[in-house]
Protein backbone atom coordinates (compact mmCIF):
# COMPACT_ATOMS: atom_id res chain seq x y z
CA UNK A 1 0.00 0.00 0.00
CA UNK A 2 1.68 3.10 -0.89
CA UNK A 3 1.71 5.91 1.85
CA UNK A 4 1.11 9.68 0.44
CA UNK A 5 3.89 11.68 1.51
CA UNK A 6 2.23 14.97 1.67
CA UNK A 7 -1.01 16.30 2.13
CA UNK A 8 -3.59 16.39 -0.52
CA UNK A 9 -4.84 20.09 -0.44
CA UNK A 10 -8.07 21.01 0.21
CA UNK A 11 -10.58 22.96 -1.27
CA UNK A 12 -10.67 26.74 0.54
CA UNK A 13 -13.00 27.76 2.62
CA UNK A 14 -13.37 24.07 3.69
CA UNK A 15 -11.42 24.65 6.99
CA UNK A 16 -11.87 27.34 10.03
CA UNK A 17 -9.09 30.08 9.57
CA UNK A 18 -7.72 29.13 12.92
CA UNK A 19 -7.45 25.34 12.27
CA UNK A 20 -5.85 26.56 9.09
CA UNK A 21 -3.34 28.39 11.04
CA UNK A 22 -2.62 25.25 13.33
CA UNK A 23 -2.18 22.76 10.47
CA UNK A 24 0.49 25.40 8.88
CA UNK A 25 2.11 25.94 11.54
CA UNK A 26 2.73 22.25 12.33
CA UNK A 27 4.16 21.49 8.56
CA UNK A 28 6.10 24.62 9.12
CA UNK A 29 7.85 23.28 12.64
CA UNK A 30 8.18 19.82 11.17
CA UNK A 31 10.18 21.71 7.98
CA UNK A 32 12.36 23.39 10.51
CA UNK A 33 13.33 20.65 12.79
CA UNK A 34 14.03 18.25 9.61
CA UNK A 35 15.68 20.43 7.40
CA UNK A 36 16.89 23.90 9.20
CA UNK A 37 15.51 27.10 8.25
CA UNK A 38 17.30 27.30 4.99
CA UNK A 39 14.43 24.80 3.40
CA UNK A 40 11.51 26.96 4.58
CA UNK A 41 9.46 29.00 1.80
CA UNK A 42 5.56 29.86 1.87
CA UNK A 43 5.10 27.94 -0.94
CA UNK A 44 6.92 24.74 0.71
CA UNK A 45 4.73 24.94 3.65
CA UNK A 46 1.42 25.90 1.63
CA UNK A 47 1.98 23.02 -0.26
CA UNK A 48 2.78 20.70 2.97
CA UNK A 49 -0.37 22.29 5.02
CA UNK A 50 -2.98 21.99 1.87
CA UNK A 51 -3.17 25.71 2.39
CA UNK A 52 -3.08 28.84 -0.20
CA UNK A 53 0.66 30.58 -0.62
CA UNK A 54 -1.58 33.99 -0.75
CA UNK A 55 -2.73 33.09 3.14
CA UNK A 56 0.38 32.49 4.48
CA UNK A 57 1.85 36.01 2.68
CA UNK A 58 -1.29 37.55 4.42
CA UNK A 59 -0.52 36.15 8.11
CA UNK A 60 3.04 36.66 8.12
CA UNK A 61 5.39 38.90 6.49
CA UNK A 62 8.61 37.02 5.98
CA UNK A 63 9.29 33.10 6.03
CA UNK A 64 11.27 33.53 9.07
CA UNK A 65 8.89 34.91 11.27
CA UNK A 66 6.79 31.94 10.26
CA UNK A 67 9.47 29.75 11.43
CA UNK A 68 9.52 31.57 14.67
CA UNK A 69 5.92 31.13 15.61
CA UNK A 70 6.17 27.90 14.41
CA UNK A 71 9.06 26.73 16.72
CA UNK A 72 7.33 28.83 19.79
CA UNK A 73 4.41 27.15 19.17
CA UNK A 74 6.54 23.85 19.83
CA UNK A 75 8.48 25.01 22.43
CA UNK A 76 6.29 27.59 24.58
CA UNK A 77 5.33 25.34 27.02
CA UNK A 78 8.53 23.68 28.15
CA UNK A 79 9.63 27.93 28.74
CA UNK A 80 7.27 28.00 31.54
CA UNK A 81 8.29 29.70 34.79
CA UNK A 82 7.53 27.81 37.65
CA UNK A 83 6.90 29.45 41.24
CA UNK A 84 7.40 27.14 44.34
CA UNK A 85 8.04 29.84 46.25
CA UNK A 86 12.00 28.56 46.25
CA UNK A 87 13.55 30.94 43.76
CA UNK A 88 16.51 28.92 43.78
CA UNK A 89 14.76 25.73 42.48
CA UNK A 90 12.28 27.49 40.35
CA UNK A 91 15.55 29.28 38.46
CA UNK A 92 16.93 25.70 38.19
CA UNK A 93 14.34 24.03 36.89
CA UNK A 94 13.09 26.62 34.29
CA UNK A 95 17.36 27.07 33.30
CA UNK A 96 17.46 22.86 33.21
CA UNK A 97 14.11 23.39 30.86
CA UNK A 98 15.76 25.81 28.64
CA UNK A 99 19.53 24.22 28.20
CA UNK A 100 17.27 20.87 27.44
CA UNK A 101 15.93 22.84 24.62
CA UNK A 102 19.05 24.51 23.66
CA UNK A 103 20.65 21.20 23.27
CA UNK A 104 18.07 19.15 21.88
CA UNK A 105 19.11 18.18 18.69
CA UNK A 106 16.21 19.61 16.83
CA UNK A 107 15.18 22.30 18.74
CA UNK A 108 18.96 23.59 19.45
CA UNK A 109 20.11 24.42 15.77
CA UNK A 110 16.67 25.72 14.68
CA UNK A 111 17.07 28.79 17.75
CA UNK A 112 20.34 29.01 16.48
CA UNK A 113 19.54 29.44 12.87
CA UNK A 114 16.45 31.49 14.17
CA UNK A 115 18.68 34.15 15.70
CA UNK A 116 21.46 34.12 13.12
CA UNK A 117 18.74 34.96 10.53
CA UNK A 118 17.24 37.37 12.85
CA UNK A 119 20.11 39.71 12.28
CA UNK A 120 19.14 40.34 8.20
CA UNK A 121 15.56 39.77 8.70
CA UNK A 122 13.53 42.43 10.61
CA UNK A 123 10.53 40.65 10.26
CA UNK A 124 11.88 37.94 11.92
CA UNK A 125 14.11 40.14 14.71
CA UNK A 126 10.40 41.87 15.64
CA UNK A 127 9.02 38.28 16.02
CA UNK A 128 11.81 37.26 18.05
CA UNK A 129 11.52 40.17 20.27
CA UNK A 130 7.70 40.66 20.66
CA UNK A 131 6.81 36.92 21.24
CA UNK A 132 10.09 35.05 22.36
CA UNK A 133 12.76 37.00 24.09
CA UNK A 134 10.24 40.39 25.69
CA UNK A 135 8.02 37.64 27.03
CA UNK A 136 10.49 35.13 28.35
CA UNK A 137 12.64 38.11 30.22
CA UNK A 138 9.06 39.52 31.41
CA UNK A 139 8.54 36.18 33.42
CA UNK A 140 11.93 35.80 34.66
CA UNK A 141 11.81 39.50 36.13
CA UNK A 142 8.39 38.73 37.60
CA UNK A 143 9.54 35.69 39.58
CA UNK A 144 13.23 37.77 40.42
CA UNK A 145 11.04 40.64 41.37
CA UNK A 146 8.24 38.48 43.66
CA UNK A 147 11.88 37.08 45.54
CA UNK A 148 13.09 40.31 45.95
CA UNK A 149 9.41 41.29 47.97
CA UNK A 150 10.05 38.38 50.23
CA UNK A 151 13.55 38.93 51.12
CA UNK A 152 14.98 35.90 49.07
CA UNK A 153 17.34 38.38 46.55
CA UNK A 154 18.87 41.72 48.21
CA UNK A 155 16.74 44.49 46.85
CA UNK A 156 19.49 46.41 45.21
CA UNK A 157 20.16 43.43 42.77
CA UNK A 158 18.79 44.53 39.30
CA UNK A 159 16.63 41.46 38.08
CA UNK A 160 17.20 42.50 34.38
CA UNK A 161 20.87 41.97 34.61
CA UNK A 162 20.67 38.34 36.40
CA UNK A 163 18.34 37.37 33.82
CA UNK A 164 21.61 38.28 31.16
CA UNK A 165 24.07 36.70 33.53
CA UNK A 166 22.05 33.45 33.48
CA UNK A 167 20.09 33.13 30.30
CA UNK A 168 22.64 35.08 27.62
CA UNK A 169 25.47 32.56 29.57
CA UNK A 170 23.26 29.73 27.89
CA UNK A 171 22.95 31.89 24.50
CA UNK A 172 26.80 32.24 24.37
CA UNK A 173 27.60 28.65 24.55
CA UNK A 174 24.99 27.79 21.88
CA UNK A 175 25.91 30.28 19.61
CA UNK A 176 29.66 30.09 20.54
CA UNK A 177 30.16 26.29 21.07
CA UNK A 178 33.81 26.08 22.48
CA UNK A 179 32.43 25.32 25.81
CA UNK A 180 30.15 22.38 26.94
CA UNK A 181 26.32 23.83 27.59
CA UNK A 182 24.61 21.36 29.72
CA UNK A 183 22.67 20.72 32.98
CA UNK A 184 25.90 21.00 35.27
CA UNK A 185 26.70 24.36 33.48
CA UNK A 186 23.33 25.62 34.73
CA UNK A 187 23.65 24.41 38.04
CA UNK A 188 27.62 26.17 37.96
CA UNK A 189 25.93 29.63 36.74
CA UNK A 190 22.89 29.71 39.70
CA UNK A 191 25.37 28.10 42.58
CA UNK A 192 27.96 31.19 41.65
CA UNK A 193 24.95 33.60 41.48
CA UNK A 194 22.79 32.74 44.49
CA UNK A 195 25.92 33.11 46.50
CA UNK A 196 25.85 36.56 45.40
CA UNK A 197 22.68 37.82 45.34
CA UNK A 198 21.02 35.34 48.35
CA UNK A 199 20.37 37.78 51.60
Amino acid sequence: MEEAKEPVRRGRGRRPAAQVREEVLEAAGAMLFDAGLAGITFEKVAARAGASKMTLYKWWSSPGALAFEAYFSAVESTLAFPDTGDVERDLTAQLHAFVGLLTDPRTGPAIAQLIGAAQADPALAEALATHYTHPRRRLAVERLTRAQALGQIHADVDPQVVVDQLWGACYHRLLLPDETLDAAFADALIRNLVRGIRS
